[in-house]
């Protein structure tokens, strides 16, 4: 039973540190965001998905853990959450602490890393609200009716205005 625990703890501190490293990375994002650098902010897309495959992996390793301490202590499955194994850990309270110490760091990073996720969320939904109200803006501009051509007198003059979609496919 030991070693499993022990697994569990190795486990999840292995989680936590690919959590921690994603902070930074979050924290940088959300100045690229500002910046508008989208070279950079795939860079950083990038670096998130190298990092959530790892995660990907260790939440399997995580499971399989579970699955065998509930398998030895003869509990279902299902029902069985890290602070429901904290609570069953009496009899080893060295593992007690440490699982419990490391579920505690772990919880704490991870709401750290969704406080900053959603930050980004909002700044990138006002970056697309600002792109779609300057893109309005535009297409208006091109719909208004009459021409502002001129001549050198400064009299208007009726030279008709070709109406072209936004974007010239032929650049």
């Amino acid at each position: 039973m030991a070693s499993l625990i022990e697994d569990l703890i190795s486990i999840l501190e292995e989680e936590t540190g690919i959590y921690k490293e994603l902070i930074p990375v979050a924290e940088n994002k959300t100045k690229i965001i500002v910046k508008n650098d989208l070279l950079e902010l795939q860079s950083i897309i990038n670096q998130e998905q190298l990092a959530l495959t790892k995660i990907n992996v260790l939440e399997k390793k995580r499971k399989e853990a579970v699955v065998n301490i509930g398998t030895v202590l003869k509990k279902d499955v299902s029902a069985l959450k890290i602070t429901f194994i904290i609570k069953l850990l009496e009899k080893w309270p060295n593992e007690q602490k440490q699982l419990s110490a490391i579920h505690d760091n772990l919880k704490k990073t991870v709401h750290r890393l969704v406080d900053i996720n959603n930050r980004n969320r909002v700044l990138m939904e006002q970056s697309l609200e600002m792109i779609e109200f300057n893109m309005n803006i535009i297409q208006s501009a091109q719909m208004l009716p009459g021409n502002n051509n001129y001549t050198k007198c400064a009299k208007s003059s009726d030279v008709p205005v070709l109406k072209t979609g936004l974007f010239d496919i032929k650049q």
